[in-house]
């Protein structure tokens, strides 16, 4: 009797020492991207298409752009003709900047630059998945678009004819933070 009551015992032992499998969840919401969607200048609430759109982030060349298009060749996996785009914020400092290319691939394609500032959070998500990285847009005054900055580094004039920061709080890909009108 005693030996099964130790054996009953050890076996209970054995099952309270295994713990189930810690897999993140593919649906589980992670670091956000900043998502900027395009509209029509002339009628403000009619969503526009950008043609051949390319996205280069500050410091690097046009070879390592934004990838939108995976199957895409050497020149087009750089390019979309989308009205929204979903962009990486760099979660180890304040400001991210990036070189938005309207009709990337003509002879005579313009050039914006944006600069995003902003402040990080890091949110506990699970065990299984760790932390995440959330943004909030900086105030940098009381204007609408304080946690952004317009550039024209070629001087050929802004292709984003206006540009509003709709939702400051960065932390789900499934809306729009960033409004920009052509």
């Amino acid at each position: 009797m005693k030996k099964i009551i130790s054996l009953l015992l050890l076996f209970t032992f054995g099952l309270s020492s295994c713990e189930k499998d810690d897999i993140c969840d593919a649906n589980t919401p992670t670091t956000p991207r900043l998502v900027i969607t395009f509209y029509d200048n002339a009628a403000p609430t009619t969503l526009k298409t950008v043609t051949n759109l390319k996205v280069v982030g500050e410091g690097k060349d046009d070879a390592d752009a934004i990838i939108f298009n995976e199957n895409g060749t050497s020149v087009t996996k750089y390019l979309t003709n989308a009205n929204t785009i979903s962009l990486p914020l760099k979660i180890d400092a304040k400001t991210t900047t990036y070189k938005l290319i309207f009709n990337a691939t003509s002879a005579n394609p313009n050039i914006d630059v944006l600069t995003f500032n902003y402040a990080t959070q890091n949110v506990y998500v699970s065990r299984a998945c760790g932390y995440k990285t959330t943004f909030t847009l900086n105030p940098r005054d009381n204007t609408a678009n304080s946690g952004l900055i317009r550039t024209d580094p070629a001087g050929d004039g802004f292709w984003m004819l206006n540009i509003n920061v709709f939702n400051s709080n960065i932390e789900f890909e499934n809306e729009t933070h960033v409004k920009a009108y052509f």
